[in-house]
């Protein structure tokens, strides 16, 4: 979304950002929205308060942030009334999260846009789960490798949809079945992609091959954080970076949420030495496997690496404790390929600074993502074993040493780098994602005067 404000500045208009502040018990936005504020004088940010939600209206967390998101619909109506009355207001732009907030902006009138912030294989993916609903009965989950025929896809085994929805009866699905049809009321939907990435879920999304309205879409990507921060203090990663050779670290990272059990830290730690790769690993560690973040505040690396491991390897590697300016990271030249979780975030930036990515995809779309990036796009490799419960430190080694040494390899970065220069032409003046900011704006105008 900041990002998104940055472009909406450059053509002179003026944002705000409003966010739903959660139940106490969830703890407070207002500490990260005071960073973000701060980081970016140009735009306003605004704390809505949270109407209170019963604890059991919803034990499930997708489903109780829908109820939070919800309970400040009085307290948003509130607030664009009252900024109505001193300012223009041109339209609104919605997280896809917040289908409820439609009714607050049809109430008055407002244009209102969605930001797809993953992709459009992923838009076009939202649809077709919304339309099979009506017509299969099985999950996704017990269909195995089966292929789901999405338009504008590579056929998606059914265990590569997306986490969220591989299970029919989970109140995860439930919900979303509910809220995504909501997108397509929308007078329009951003997607952070550009259309030569995604040309052709972009050109099925457009056709209306679904049999049913589709907004219009608007590739404006890539959104990224440049992560050239310079009021932030060099992170060490970066200064050990300096020193290294062009293109010669591997760079392992998995995002927020992407930690692991000490087993497969071992089994990660165990490849990295024996393929004699330089690299720059984040690691997280999770001590509860029934939960997705790491929940140990404070890590002892000695105590989950391979013993001796962090000597043996000081002189071509670093290990980072839970976090490490990735854009920063992904842009510095001594990097040459990614390990990656295929949040799609990290696939922008891979592509936007060019380096080849390795897929080992752990929730949400992220296994989609990896179907796209290998089948369609080209321009990835998968870590074989995520699926299984463990990768071994054979397929570790194994593929970090095809990426950084092998002829495939090779032709992998080439692919990449011909990617990076087709973002680099579609965010240009004049480029695909140019326009169709462009068009986006003229069509808003035209929304607002009618």
């Amino acid at each position: 979304m900041v990002a998104l404000a940055k472009l909406f500045l450059r053509h002179n208009l003026a944002v705000t950002i409003v966010t739903v502040d959660p139940p106490p018990s969830l703890g407070s936005s207002a500490k990260a929205i005071s960073s973000f504020a701060s980081a970016n004088p140009s735009i306003s940010f605004h704390l809505l308060p949270t109407i209170p939600i019963p604890a059991e209206i919803s034990h499930n967390p997708f489903s109780r942030m829908f109820d939070i998101l919800r309970g400040g619909n009085s307290n948003l109506l509130d607030f664009l009334v009252s900024i109505s009355k001193t300012a223009s207001l041109h339209g609104v732009v919605l997280d896809i999260f917040c289908t409820a907030a439609l009714d607050v902006t049809n109430k008055l009138g407002i244009p209102t846009y969605f930001l797809m912030s993953s992709g459009a294989s992923v838009l076009a993916t939202i649809l077709q789960v919304t339309i099979l609903d009506k017509t299969i009965t099985t999950s996704f989950k017990d269909m195995g490798r089966t292929p789901i025929n999405i338009p504008g896809l590579p056929p998606v085994p059914a265990t590569d949809m997306p986490s969220n929805v591989l299970d029919r009866s989970s109140e995860s699905y439930k919900t979303r079945i509910v809220n995504w049809p909501r997108n397509f009321e929308a007078d329009g939907i951003l997607v952070n992609t550009f259309e030569e990435l995604e040309s052709k879920a972009v050109m099925a999304l457009r056709s209306g091959v679904w049999g049913c309205k589709v907004p219009p879409v608007y590739c404006i990507g890539p959104l990224i954080t440049q992560g050239d921060n310079s009021s932030e203090p060099k992170h060490e990663c970066l200064t050990w970076l300096d020193s290294q050779p062009k293109g010669s670290v591997i760079f392992l990272c998995f995002g927020s949420m992407g930690a692991f059990l000490p087993e497969q830290i071992k089994q990660l730690a165990i490849g990295l030495e024996n393929s004699h790769q330089r690299f720059l690993w984040v690691v997280k560690f999770l001590d509860d496997p029934n939960k997705l973040i790491e929940t140990q505040s404070e890590l002892n690396l000695d105590s989950i690496l391979p013993e001796g491991f962090l000597d043996r390897t000081k002189d071509r590697g670093m290990v980072v404790k839970s976090w490490a300016p990735q854009a920063q990271v992904l842009q510095h030249e001594a990097v040459g390929g990614f390990v990656s979780h295929c949040g799609w975030n990290s696939i922008l930036e891979a592509i936007t600074y060019g380096v080849p990515v390795i897929c080992w995809p752990l929730y949400a779309e992220q296994r989609l993502n990896k179907v796209i990036l290998v089948e369609e796009i080209k321009i990835a490799a998968v870590m074989d074993g995520y699926d299984e419960g463990l990768v071994q430190a054979e397929e570790v080694e194994t593929k970090v040493r095809w990426l950084m040494e092998s002829d495939g390899g090779k032709v992998l970065k080439k692919r990449m780098a011909a990617v990076k220069e087709k973002a680099a032409e579609a965010f240009s003046e004049g480029g695909s994602s140019s326009q169709a900011f462009a068009q986006f704006l003229r069509d808003l105008e035209e929304r607002r005067v009618n």
